[in-house]
């Protein structure tokens, strides 16, 4: 009689698991074919003999594409050295990526601290005020960043004004611009995951660690930086990622010069006519997203585990 019962259980979970997945089938297909789907032809094109004025020769298949990711051969005697512009834009826009994730972390943390330390009534206004950039598009926020940074902008005009310098510093069309105009659109996406952990703070362990004859730095450290450590490795997370692979504002505040990996991938499409070189840069993009991701993932399955 029991194994009867164990089989007609263990057909009704059958039953059910076919019924779920039946559910679940056109969520399936939709996230494969307007994801997955054209991530496999991407990642097909990068494999790819390239076309003469763009697109790739079907079926006829290479490594070229991601040969010349990170090396080059010479068109004379086909010598294979580094390819230094390829090296540099990755270095790039890591480098510049990182330094926004630090920055944008400087900055929004104090931010979120001041707001969780508000009366309730108040938050709602200033989170208000931190998601307002939201409602203006990207381009348009990048084109007002240009009238703060140009020669003739506000930073310039102010330092001439008070003699700190006697002519405008060119900060338009460098590293510093392309780093402040980041800095200014992902600031938010760090302020608000660091308000969601901050304001489930108990400020009365703050207190307990000020009872203790702990200072300043000491509460900070032991105290308040472990229990917002999620909120810090997700604003991380969505600060660097976008950072990594961004267009806009390295070519507009960049000036075509000083190109991140976005700039190259739309190069290679666009004016280069290399289709399978820049999906191999893409597909190479993503991966060092999915890796940031997992040690994402990783750190913060450590810190839940720790927290019980």
């Amino acid at each position: 009689m029991s194994n009867r019962a164990a089989e007609v259980a263990a057909q009704a979970g059958a039953r059910e698991t076919r019924r779920r997945w039946l559910l679940s089938m056109p969520a399936l297909l939709i996230v494969f074919f307007a994801a997955a789907g054209p991530l496999l032809v991407v990642l097909l094109y990068s494999f790819m003999v390239k076309g003469d004025y763009g697109d790739v020769k079907y079926w006829e298949f290479s490594n070229d594409g991601w040969f010349s990711v990170f090396l080059q051969r010479d068109i004379f005697d086909d010598t294979i050295t580094i390819a230094d512009a390829h090296v540099a834009i990755f270095w790039r826009s890591v480098k510049l990526s990182i330094m926004t994730t630090l920055l944008t972390l400087i900055f929004g943390f104090p931010t979120a601290y001041f707001i969780a330390t508000r009366p309730e009534r108040r938050r709602d206004l200033w989170l208000f005020l931190i998601t307002i950039p939201f409602w203006t598009n990207l381009l348009i926020r990048t084109y007002a960043m240009q009238e703060v940074i140009r020669n003739e902008g506000v930073i310039n005009t102010a330092l001439i004004m008070t003699g700190i310098v006697d002519r405008p510093i060119q900060i338009m069309y460098t590293d510093i611009g392309i780093l402040f105009g980041m800095v200014y659109v992902y600031l938010p996406l760090m302020v608000l995951p660091l308000y969601a952990s901050m304001e489930k703070l108990d400020f009365r362990l703050i207190e307990a660690g000020y009872d203790l004859y702990a200072n300043s730095w000491q509460v900070l450290r032991r105290i308040v930086i472990p229990l917002v450590k999620p909120g810090i490795i997700a604003g991380s997370i969505l600060v660097f990622i976008p950072s990594l692979g961004a267009y806009v504002t390295p070519r507009v505040l960049g000036g075509g010069k000083n190109m991140m990996l976005g700039n190259l991938i739309e190069l290679q499409f666009g004016q280069g006519r290399n289709w399978p070189l820049g999906s191999a840069i893409s597909i190479t993009l993503m991966v060092i997203v999915m890796v940031a991701l997992l040690v994402y993932v990783r750190n913060a399955t450590r810190s839940g585990a720790r927290h019980g």
